[in-house]
């Protein structure tokens, strides 16, 4: 009894919470540390946005006898009745779908790999192995495959179905979608890695408590498997919309340069155009301020659904 008394009085004075006025005096440290952080990281992001704001509503000069003058609104009325602009925007709500297939194939593929198959280490490498690759050369391979006498083609020919080979690049309709499967092909490898790290960190005897109760593969992956993803999939969301919206211009300039017929500009594409080929840097600034917003929602959309993952118990 004197010892589980001691052992009492011991964890009560442990459990004793520090005076507020120690709580406020330490408040302002942490910043302290942080401040060089937070001013380097300013200068390199701040005076860019800063400065992108600004040339939005100029017409930004290019030599000494084309003086920057004030343009207003008419940079963003201009983009907003610019059909190439909304064509690129919508190319870039196209290139979503690509963001669904890849959640599913990725919750799919992992939950395959969670249940260790033979040779489960040598299909996780194969399937990480496309995202390590660089952009443009995965551009240019690609762009090789898929062209009318492309490998892509050739083997269709070969197994007899010659009448499905297309100039698949080459062609208005199949242009972008083939990019998206590009993509797909490449960002796979990041989301099974992610839902299967995931899976890690869940307890065996979910599921082993499930197989005993007779519950088959695909019952797992809905009642046990799905639920434990959530943040996962939420995270991985969200960071390939924001892809979509703002790291798609490679595969552009590399495989199509937009074309053909304007079919594959993206908002980044249409931003380069206006910069530097048409000369005109409000107009591609205030394009880069709307697609700015955008990106700005969706880092606020996965800020505010990462807490109200967590008050609902998910870490």
């Amino acid at each position: 009894m004197r010892l589980n008394g001691w052992r009492t009085r011991r964890s009560t004075r442990r459990s004793a919470a520090p005076p507020v006025g120690a709580i406020k005096a330490k408040s302002g440290v942490p910043w302290l540390y942080a401040a060089p952080t937070l001013v380097f990281i300013a200068a390199i992001f701040a005076y860019p946005i800063v400065t992108l704001v600004k040339y939005s509503f100029q017409n930004v000069g290019t030599g000494p006898y084309l003086p920057t003058t004030s343009a207003g609104t008419a940079n963003y009325r201009y983009i907003f009745h610019d059909s190439l602009f909304i064509r690129a925007l919508e190319n870039n709500l196209k290139l979503f779908l690509c963001v669904t297939i890849m959640v599913v194939l990725a919750v799919i593929l992992a939950a395959i790999l969670y249940d260790r198959p033979r040779g489960w280490k040598l299909y996780r490498a194969l399937l990480f192995l496309p995202y390590i690759l660089s952009i443009p050369v995965v551009g240019i391979v690609f762009s090789y495959l898929f062209t009318y006498n492309g490998s892509i083609n050739q083997i269709l020919r070969g197994l007899g179905l010659g009448f499905a080979a297309k100039d698949w690049l080459g062609t208005p309709t199949w242009a972008l979608p083939t990019i998206g499967f590009v993509i797909i092909w490449k960002e796979l490898g990041f989301g099974v890695i992610l839902m299967n790290a995931r899976l890690l960190s869940v307890s065996e005897e979910f599921f082993e408590a499930a197989r005993v109760d007779g519950a088959g593969w695909w019952r797992r992956l809905w009642h046990i498997t799905l639920p434990q993803l959530v943040p996962a999939i939420a995270f991985f969301s969200i960071v390939e919309l924001i892809n979509m919206l703002s790291w798609v211009f490679a595969y552009i300039y590399v495989m199509t340069l937009g074309g053909p017929e304007n079919s594959t500009v993206v908002s980044e594409f249409y931003i380069y155009k206006q910069v530097f080929e048409n000369n005109v840097i409000g107009v591609g600034a205030a394009a880069g301020v709307v697609l700015l917003g955008v990106v700005s929602i969706l880092i606020a959309a996965r800020m505010i659904l990462h807490r109200r993952l967590v008050a609902y118990g998910y870490e």
